[in-house]
């Protein structure tokens, strides 16, 4: 049903395809971290074809599969360094006023 020809096809290219934006947001929110965002990603999309390998009972050997799994995860892996990185870099306060009235 992966495929770029029928509708259902399209509709699930596109449902993998938000799916990777929305662990990006996800990545950002548990991880927070620019460095592991790519091992975390790496990871989650390795679960995923272990457990489509022994749900199909054989491993997915079709181009359209493999294709949108390595765009989903390039995409995943890059916005979610992005964001991550955006909270990284961001200024620290320093406030110079003494902590305590003495």
């Amino acid at each position: 049903i992966l495929g770029f020809s029928t509708p259902p096809g399209r509709l699930s290219v596109m449902a993998f395809i938000l799916n990777a934006l929305t662990c990006a947001l996800g990545l950002l929110y548990f991880i927070r971290r620019g460095k592991q965002c790519l091992d975390f990603t790496v990871t989650v999309h390795f679960f995923h074809l272990l457990g489509c390998w022994i749900y199909n009972s054989h491993f997915p050997l079709t181009l359209t599969w493999w294709l949108v799994h390595i765009v989903c995860t390039a995409l995943m892996a890059a916005i979610g360094e992005y964001l991550c990185m955006r909270i990284e870099l961001r200024e620290i306060p320093l406030n110079s006023a003494p902590k305590s009235n003495v």
